[in-house]
């Protein structure tokens, strides 16, 4: 399942398929002391409509694969308003680019209920494996951005159990907590006992 080129010194290479440094930077940190090495790999992105983050992620995945030929990763994340149906859930990254933070906040005027949750899905291809990773925290929308770290929705959510929102915190503060380090712990606790039990 792992060949030789895929290790090097004990560690195993993950093709993180993004072309954000931030999310490089945060999963990068999750493995730091790890035997799971990430690298950012850049593919054309394909781009799906679905209800489903695993199915973008994995439809995601598959493409990458078959340009780059090396095990991978990509994630997908959304935001779930509860006042709004669960919009923008998978098209947070459309409604990100289009009305941004600021948008969000504005169709959630006037509204009592914040309540919001962030998910991840992170699929990793690393034949003959297939496989999906589903990260969650739940929180509020705050009701105006705050903070000047992070990226994406970060300012205009806090996570339950705090009165900051991600932006407001540091990479270490964030990634105790978020969706995406959720997700990509798993995924990498999985690596680690595969890489353990060949």
């Amino acid at each position: 399942m792992l060949r030789s080129e895929e290790q090097s010194g004990g560690t195993v290479r993950i093709a993180l398929v993004t072309g954000n440094r931030h999310k490089l930077e945060e999963i990068t940190r999750l493995a730091r002391s790890r035997r799971i090495k990430f690298y950012m790999a850049s593919v054309p992105k394909i781009e799906i409509q679905s209800d489903s983050l695993e199915e973008i992620a994995l439809t995601s995945a598959r493409h990458a694969f078959e340009i780059i030929k090396a095990p991978l990763a990509v994630d997908d994340s959304g935001l779930f308003v509860e006042a709004l149906n669960g919009f923008p859930g998978p098209y947070s990254s459309y409604v990100y680019k289009t009305i941004g933070p600021e948008g969000v906040l504005r169709l959630l005027h006037g509204e009592e209920n914040r309540r919001a949750c962030f998910v991840t899905v992170a699929a990793l291809i690393l034949p003959p494996i297939e496989k999906v990773f589903r990260g969650t925290i739940c929180g509020t929308i705050a009701d105006r951005p705050r903070g000047d770290k992070g990226f994406g929705f970060d300012p205009i959510f806090i996570p339950q159990g705090e009165r900051r929102t991600y932006a407001e915190m540091s990479l270490e503060e964030k990634n105790k907590t978020s969706h995406r380090s959720r997700a990509f712990t798993s995924l990498i606790n999985f690596l680690e006992r595969l890489y353990e039990a060949q």
